[in-house]
């Protein structure tokens, strides 16, 4: 029975070639947006290097100044990290980190466009970077101000060429000479927090990290002995920062969390609503949209292929074919169109996550399709399928013979 179906459906897919065109180009467009998609997600996300402790970190990247009339939101000061979020007890180690800024450099008269940070020494206890060749600058290379740097494997590229060998070597940015100690694996520029070119000593800074603000462009890991001790911690810091002085008489309170990963990479700067809810809310909005714009086309296109089968239907009832087989058929023809489309869908999703890493649109992102993706898509088939196939279904299980005799 289900071969005929089968054989009966890719008839009707061959007799009306633009409306099956349209279908399938409907079904396998948005499952394409969907796989691309959740493959940047998933690479994003998932991903976890280099903070492969992830799952015992609490990240501080936002801090809010808030009163009646006023709000002022940044990121936070060197001394508000290495001197309030460290007095915290259980952490283990907290790493620092400026945001990435930006300059030029230059080598044979061709201009090199670098991201720099600036780190403390547990920025690499707490991070587990690769290194390709050296070790991370000291603590006492920091405290001593030592013009020293670790470098990306792009960088070391761009700047030294094929050289096997760089550590020792200097590299200038922003007009300043700064002597490589290590080489590391490249990170993603979609994890901004941590992505840079070359990584710097705080205490080379030109400003001042003495500041004793608490707003600046710095962001802190807190690392935890054990994933159990993260609420611990997060409850620490509330409470270290509720006891804060109040920096001017402006403001009333200060909002500032020690979040996930995930709260921190989509942080809103809102201490009600985290970044992890306005995530899934945007997400599943956009899931839904997209998904229910080809269901409700699929859905009228059935209608009109049923409208013109009328004839065929009215033959089948008048021979005995009960609604239900009816309903089978079309639903299974349904399927197959969708699942069709989803095959068409999933072949473009390959293709355009290889153009994507050929092109290096977004550096050091390899983006790919894995197999719970893959799983997801061919149940979106599915649900395509049925959802687009119900009410049309139904629609030609309803048509009286007579009257669909008629119709031809």
């Amino acid at each position: 029975m289900l071969i005929n179906y089968f054989k009966i459906a890719i008839a009707v897919l061959k007799r009306r070639k633009f409306f099956t065109f349209i279908s399938l180009f409907g079904i396998s467009f948005t499952l394409t947006i969907m796989l691309v998609l959740a493959a940047f997600i998933t690479k994003v996300v998932g991903d976890n290097y280099p903070d492969k402790k992830r799952d015992r970190c609490l990240y501080i990247n936002h801090i809010e100044l808030c009163g009646p009339n006023s709000m002022n939101g940044s990121g936070l000061s060197f001394y508000f990290l290495d001197h309030y979020a460290r007095s915290i007890a259980t952490p283990v180690k907290i790493a620092i980190s400026s945001s990435s800024a930006g300059t030029n450099t230059y080598v044979n008269n061709k201009k090199i466009a670098v991201n720099y940070k600036y780190t403390n020494a547990d920025f690499w206890d707490v991070l587990d970077h690769e290194f390709l060749e050296g070790k991370p600058f000291t603590a006492q290379q920091i405290a001593n101000g030592e013009h020293v740097t670790v470098i990306s494997e792009d960088m070391r590229k761009a700047y030294f060429g094929n050289a096997t060998s760089v550590t020792g070597k200097y590299i200038e940015a922003d007009n300043v000479q700064y002597r490589v100690t290590g080489v590391v694996k490249n990170i993603p520029s979609t994890l901004y927090m941590l992505y840079s070119d070359i990584y710097l000593p705080y205490t080379v800074s030109k400003r001042d990290y003495n500041d004793k603000g608490y707003q600046g462009g710095y962001m802190g890991i807190l690392l935890a002995e054990s994933k159990s001790d993260l609420p611990k911690i997060q409850k620490e810091f509330s409470q270290m920062v509720a006891r804060l002085p109040l920096p001017d008489k402006q403001y009333d309170h200060i909002n500032c969390t020690a979040g996930t990963f995930i709260n921190a990479i989509v942080n809103t700067g809102n201490e009600k609503h985290s970044g992890l809810s306005v995530a899934i809310t945007a997400l599943a909005v956009f899931t839904l949209f997209v998904m229910l714009l080809p269901t409700l086309n699929l859905v009228n296109i059935n209608i009109t292929r049923i409208m013109e089968r009328s004839s065929e239907i009215g033959v089948r009832k008048a021979f005995g074919a009960s609604s239900g087989a009816l309903v089978q058929q079309f639903l299974v023809e349904n399927l197959i169109l969708t699942l069709l489309g989803g095959l068409i869908g999933i072949v473009f999703s390959a293709i355009i996550l290889a153009v994507i890493n050929h092109m290096e649109f977004i550096p050091n992102l390899e983006l790919s399709i894995n197999y719970m993706v893959l799983i997801i898509g061919l149940v979106i088939c599915l649900v395509f399928g049925l959802v687009s196939g119900v009410y049309p279904a139904w629609r030609m299980s309803r048509l009286n013979v007579v009257n669909a005799l008629k119709a031809q």
